[in-house]
């Protein structure tokens, strides 16, 4: 049995699709200078945007948040005080991403057949975004949102460009990346064994040969690294009228 069938015949029983997101919020936001996730945007926390974007995903019935020992008590009240139901778990991550979110794979239900990895630093993501790459992983195996770059990108070694490549096959890949539970665990467990250093999921799961299918991102997804990104953060929450 697929793993869209066995989606369907658990839908039909309980409702959900079973699909638990995780969340690593272990960084140390080295390049924002201040921890981000704690940062306003208008008068809520960064991560606080993000993980109400995840609850209203009607697939996602679980949210494990991974971070670091020292913000496990102020993200679980922060949790708490806004009164977030799916979020199950507050854990504590490893030395790196990839680390982490084992850390909260870990932690997932039993009966999570699909799993949304979603950078804390991504407080913009849509509910179309979310709904599309889930029902993409639901029947693939293996989603993420991307969009097109809009820059020609040139590749350089000492500052010299080697070469140009052809911008119509080159994507950004955003969060959440969604993949069926033992493929990403496997895919994981794997590159930590084999000490492969991973920018994202996805490059865990080519490493095995298997492909990733994508979805339509945003524009709006982006991901907040420097002070410059808050700026542009708010002025979408403006233009989408929620600040």
């Amino acid at each position: 049995m697929g793993l869209l069938d066995r989606l369907r015949r658990k839908e039909k029983r309980s409702g959900a699709m079973g699909c638990t997101a995780i969340v690593p919020a272990a960084g140390l936001s080295t390049r924002m200078g201040a921890d981000k996730l704690l940062l306003p945007l208008g008068e809520t926390p960064v991560l606080l945007w993000t993980l109400r974007a995840l609850e209203g995903c009607p697939y996602i019935t679980e949210i494990i948040l991974v971070t670091r020992e020292d913000l496990i008590v102020p993200l679980g009240q922060l949790c708490k005080d806004a009164a977030l139901e799916k979020v199950s778990k507050v854990v504590v991550g490893g030395d790196t991403r990839t680390q982490s979110v084992l850390a909260g794979l870990r932690e997932a239900a039993p009966g999570a057949e699909l799993i949304a990895i979603h950078d804390a630093a991504r407080p913009l993501v849509s509910l179309g975004v979310l709904n599309e790459v889930v029902e993409e992983a639901i029947r693939t195996g293996a989603a993420a949102p991307a969009v097109p770059v809009k820059d020609t990108i040139k590749r350089a070694v000492d500052g010299v460009i080697l070469n140009t490549p052809d911008r119509s096959e080159l994507y950004a890949v955003q969060t959440p990346q969604v993949f069926e539970h033992g493929l990403i665990l496997g895919a994981l467990e794997k590159a930590v064994a084999d000490g492969a250093e991973l920018t994202d999921d996805c490059s865990a799961v080519e490493r095995l040969g298997m492909p990733v299918h994508l979805t339509a991102g945003s524009y709006d997804n982006i991901k907040l690294t420097t002070p410059e990104d808050l700026t542009v953060a708010e002025a979408i929450l403006e233009r989408w009228g929620l600040i």
